[in-house]
């Protein structure tokens, strides 16, 4: 018996020998690799946001890890970021293949696309189109305030009692994209729209959860009905329900007369024909399925990080409410352009964005070729995971970096300003497109509610927990708000 053990031990250490992980030449120092599992046992895989910072103070702003044998390279701070992301952007703009959120668009799309042709074709096209999306009969700015009606509607109702904004804030925003995307809106209640957000917001807590980074590290586990499978249904769902509003939405179109997104994706395509482009409708179905998640997921979360730290914080929130008053004061309704008279209000809403740390480590990247960054050298294929975290909450770039103060966008004399460090969007060429999109939505949305009521933390609710549930984005823990109507009524 005793000899059977010893040569199983044996065995076990000549396997890990031979199977060992050869770190390349001059790459980042990180934790030394288990063979098979990488570093994947040294992380709470759960949320590994804290084991990053403790690796940080351990091996540098730029450390390497192992997702089983796959190399990856985790940046830290304001100074390793931008000098990846903008300064050699193009040695640090792909995106690593072969892994779930890759896997579920195959290769089409735009934020999951690897840098190339096809992802500098559809970016250039969703950038000059959402930038010039004046079209139709309304604008960007009208069709928010349209659905910000709804939003006011639908909590008129809750005025004097409780209500859960975790699906309040994901369908206003959904909605929103939608009508960017296809002029069209559903109502809260709709099957189809509570059966869309469900199916985004489940696979992005899979992806960035411990069986997303399972199906990663082990590809042989693949065909196996585990729980990553869940993601894979979850697309074919949505791919399917984006196909079918697609089908129905050309049956009412006018070539060249776009009235929406969509429509200017048509025509483009209409315009190019058979020319070899990656422009076609399967793209198209891809394209809008991560136009719609970036949209919603992104601003919803930021939007309830908001909210709960103005019911708990009640002196940031009045103060909001006297600029908001002041400046809108006659106003049937605030427009983007009033952000630049009120700078308290500005700074609430980049305070809460910063705080809320939507998506924590970016979007993955991944190395187009051999490269160096900061003196060490980094290989082709290599993941590279911007803490984008560690920014927004850096020592030296923030006047508060671990708490909410609305101070830390506010000069000496009160103006609104913004710190190099606020990179929520990412930077670089791999920005969210949507970015100018977002930020109207939140400013809108926030001022109208705010000017509409008061918000308050139910006596019934116990302590406040500010702690995210992480994921792709992360995402603040279930709460009730309470609402009341203000007086006098202005909207």
């Amino acid at each position: 018996m005793l000899g059977s053990l010893v040569l199983a031990w044996i065995f076990i250490c000549l396997l890990f020998f031979f199977i060992r992980i050869q770190k390349p030449k001059n790459f980042p120092p990180g934790p030394l690799p288990v063979p098979i599992f990488g570093n994947l046992i040294q992380l709470n895989i759960t949320n590994p946001l804290k084991d990053f910072e403790k690796l940080a103070q351990c091996y540098g702003n730029i450390y390497s890890l192992y997702f089983g044998g796959r190399p990856a390279v985790v940046l830290t701070g304001l100074k390793a970021v931008k000098e990846a992301l903008v300064t050699k952007s193009a040695d640090f703009s792909g995106r690593p293949q072969n892994i779930l959120v890759t896997n579920l668009r195959e290769g089409k799309g735009l934020v999951f696309v690897d840098y190339g042709l096809r992802w500098k074709e559809h970016r250039r096209f969703a950038s000059m189109t959402l930038r010039n999306f004046g079209m139709g009969k309304r604008s960007m700015e009208d069709r928010i305030l349209g659905e910000t009606k709804h939003l006011v509607a639908r909590l008129e109702k809750c005025a004097g009692g409780v209500t859960n904004p975790q699906t309040l804030f994901h369908d206003a925003a959904s909605n929103i994209i939608y009508l960017v995307l296809f002029n069209k809106r559903y109502d809260y209640e709709d099957d189809n729209h509570k059966k869309h957000v469900q199916c985004f917001t489940e696979n992005t807590k899979i992806v960035n959860g411990p069986w997303g980074m399972i199906h990663d590290m082990f590809p042989m586990l693949r065909s196996l009905p585990l729980p990553f499978k869940k993601a894979y249904k979850n697309n074919y769902r949505v791919e399917k329900m984006t196909a079918n509003m697609l089908s129905t939405h050309k049956t009412s179109r006018v070539p060249g007369e776009p009235r929406d997104f969509v429509d200017c994706y048509l025509d483009e395509l209409d315009k190019r024909g058979d020319d070899g482009s990656s422009f076609d409708e399967g793209q198209l179905v891809r394209y809008i399925m991560d136009l719609h998640m970036a949209g919603t997921d992104t601003t919803s979360n930021t939007l309830l990080t908001a909210f709960l730290y103005l019911i708990t914080h009640i002196d940031v929130q009045e103060r909001c409410q006297k600029e908001i008053d002041k400046v809108l004061e006659g106003k049937a309704h605030a427009s983007f352009e009033d952000r630049l008279k009120m700078p308290y209000t500005q700074a609430v809403i980049h305070e809460s964005q910063r705080i809320a740390i939507t998506v924590p480590l970016s979007v993955f990247h991944c190395t187009s070729r051999d490269t160096e960054l900061m003196g060490y050298s980094i290989p082709k294929g290599t993941i590279i995971i911007p803490n984008l975290a560690s920014v927004l909450s850096e020592e030296g770039q923030w006047k508060f970096p671990h708490e909410f103060n609305p101070a830390n966008f506010l000069n000496e004399q009160g103006q609104f300003e913004k710190p190099e460090a606020f990179l929520p969007f990412s930077a670089g060429p791999r920005t969210c497109v949507g970015e100018g999109l977002a930020r109207m939505q939140l400013f809108l949305i926030l001022v109208t509610l705010l000017r509409r009521f008061q918000f308050f933390w139910p006596e019934d609710a116990g302590e406040p927990d500010y702690t995210p549930v992480y994921g792709l984005t992360l995402t603040p823990k279930p709460y009730r708000m309470g609402v009341h109507l203000r007086q006098p009524a202005t909207i």
